[in-house]
């Protein structure tokens, strides 16, 4: 019956998908010659290497996102919950079921979404942090 995994799944295919965008764009930056673009902001060269471009954070988050939805998928096919074939979760055969299913889908899954969310800025906060110290350390040595 459960179906929260569909929710992580959900925000797993968006940030898949922009993901792509980001990795596209980027891509289309660097074959124009245009390596400068990304150094708008006014910082040196050699501080934006030591920041973490957004496709790695992206790819960091969809691998906790699609590691997450592949563990929940596969234990709720080993209680029976999700099955297969149509219509997979098994909620949805009992039509008095379904208000059920939907509320764990809002509530369990959307909680489940946002604390993986949260662990990420956090992971990405800190890898952020720990590359500025080690470009400061690298800059007092020399």
């Amino acid at each position: 019956m459960m179906g929260c995994f569909v929710v992580p799944m959900a925000e797993a295919i968006v940030v898949s998908i922009v993901k792509k965008v980001v990795k596209k764009k980027k891509e289309n930056t660097a074959s124009a010659g245009a390596e400068d673009v990304t150094f708008l902001d006014g910082e040196s060269k050699e501080l934006n290497q030591t920041k973490i471009d957004w496709e790695q954070k992206l790819s960091w988050l969809n691998q906790l996102l699609w590691g997450g939805v592949f563990l929940l998928a596969i234990e709720h096919i080993w209680h029976g919950e999700v099955v297969l074939w149509p219509p997979f979760l098994t909620a949805m055969n009992n039509p008095s079921e379904i208000p059920i299913m939907l509320h764990e889908m809002a509530t369990i899954g959307t909680s489940m979404a946002v604390f993986v969310t949260l662990v990420w800025v956090v992971m990405v906060y800190v890898a952020e942090n720990k590359l500025k110290q080690s470009l400061h350390k690298k800059c007092e040595r020399n």
